[in-house]
């Protein structure tokens, strides 16, 4: 387990968004990126709330926005070292992001994610 602030924790998920190719955070839409201290249910890194791009139809207007969550307390106790941290929140970022456009556990994984 390594001991990371919540202020450095959130640098390291804004740097983690900046890797993201302008392309898709262009397409990003109507989503809130938010670091949590500690996930809703065990086990957790990351977690994906909203309407996928690929389920948003006509009917898609004055909606709270999706909401990705990425947890400090859960990536911080796997790691062990700061550069641990940096490559497991970029994961759990991607991750999270590709939910948001709509892919699915099981095409990650197969995909290497």
């Amino acid at each position: 387990m390594i001991d990371v602030s919540r202020e450095k924790f959130e640098e390291l998920v804004a740097e983690a968004l900046d890797t993201i190719p302008p392309d898709l955070t262009r397409m990003m839409d109507n989503v809130v990126v938010v670091v949590v201290d500690d996930p809703p249910e065990p086990g957790l890194l990351g977690l994906y709330t909203g309407i996928p791009l690929t389920e948003r139809g006509d009917w898609y207007a004055g909606v709270l926005p999706d909401r990705i969550e990425i947890y400090r307390n859960p990536i911080s106790e796997i790691c062990e070292t700061e550069d641990e941290v940096v490559d497991e929140v970029q994961i759990t970022v991607v991750h999270e992001i590709a939910h948001h456009f709509g892919i699915d556990d099981q095409r990650l994984h197969e995909l290497g994610w």
